[in-house]
C-alpha cells in the first residue's frame, strides 16, 4: 500500500482518503483542499501484509500509526472509495480516531452477489483486466462520456501490470476471508448509475447494516461532479 499527501499545509482538519482498485491519487489532484491536509491511501497488491501485523513494519503502516501526527488536527474526516471501503475496515484498529467516516460507492462485501460485484462480473473483470483497463472498465466509471474525457487529461499514472497484479491479490485475499462487518461507517454515499458496483446491491447492503444513505447523480467514479474535498463532505 502506497501513500501520497495531496494536501500538507499545517491546517486544523484531515481528510484520509483510501482509493479504489487501479487508482492513485493523480486524479484527484484538482479537487480543493481548503481547510485540510489530505493523505491518499491506494495500491493494495500487498493486501495480504497490509491487513495483518505486519502493517505496522511498512511505511504506510507506521505513518498510521504516528499518533503525534494525527493528534494535533481538530478534526479528521475518513473518506473511503470502492474497494477502499473495505480495505480501510480491515485495517480499522491501526487506524487513528475520526470524527467522520464516509464510505462512497463500495461496501465491506467487495465480492457478493448481494452486497458487491457480483462473482461472475467479478471473474470476467479477472480475467480481461488487460483490455478492460485500455478503455472499457475506464469508461464505465463514469455515468457519462463528458466525465470519462475530463479523467484522461488526469489519468492515474499506474502500469497495467501492477493493476492487474492488485486485482489478483485483491481476488486471492478476499475469496479466502470470511468477514463480520459491525458499525463502523457514518454515512454511505451511493451513486444512481454505478456499473460497476451495482446500486441495488450498495443499497441493500448498507439498508442491512442500518447505516444512512444519500443517492447522488453519478457513476461510479462520481468525483468530478465535486469541486473540493468540502463538497463531498457536505453531500453526505
Amino acid at each position: 500500500m502506497q501513500y501520497h499527501w495531496l494536501s500538507k499545509n499545517g491546517n486544523e482538519n484531515l481528510i484520509v482518503f483510501f482509493c479504489g482498485w487501479s487508482f492513485d491519487y493523480k486524479p484527484f489532484e484538482n479537487l480543493l483542499c481548503e481547510n485540510y491536509d489530505v493523505l491518499c491511501f491506494y495500491d493494495y497488491v500487498d493486501v495480504d501484509r497490509v491487513c495483518s501485523s505486519e502493517l505496522l513494519s511498512t511505511s504506510a503502516g507506521k505513518l498510521l500509526n504516528d499518533k503525534n501526527l494525527f493528534s494535533k488536527y481538530k478534526k479528521s474526516v475518513l473518506i473511503t472509495w470502492s474497494m477502499g471501503v473495505y480495505v480501510a475496515y480491515l485495517i480499522r484498529d491501526v487506524l487513528p480516531e475520526f470524527d467522520l467516516k464516509i464510505a462512497i460507492n463500495g461496501t465491506p462485501f467487495p465480492i457478493d452477489d448481494e452486497m458487491g460485484i457480483p462473482v461472475k462480473t467479478f471473474d470476467l473483470t479477472l480475467k480481461y483486466v488487460d483490455t478492460g483497463l485500455q478503455g472499457k472498465f475506464q469508461k464505465n466509471l463514469f455515468k457519462s462520456p463528458d466525465d470519462y474525457e475530463k479523467y484522461i487529461k488526469n489519468p492515474v499514472n499506474r502500469s497495467i501490470e501492477n493493476q492487474k497484479a492488485e486485482l489478483t491479490a485483491l481476488n486471492n485475499f478476499i475469496k479466502g476471508k470470511l468477514i463480520e462487518y459491525n458499525k463502523f461507517y457514518d454515512y454511505a454515499i451511493i451513486s444512481d448509475t454505478d456499473k460497476i458496483i451495482p446500486t441495488r446491491n450498495q443499497k441493500f447492503c448498507w439498508e442491512k447494516y442500518k447505516t444512512p444513505v444519500k443517492i447522488i447523480s453519478g457513476g461510479h467514479c462520481p468525483f468530478l461532479g465535486y469541486k473540493s474535498w468540502e463538497d463531498i463532505i457536505n453531500a453526505s
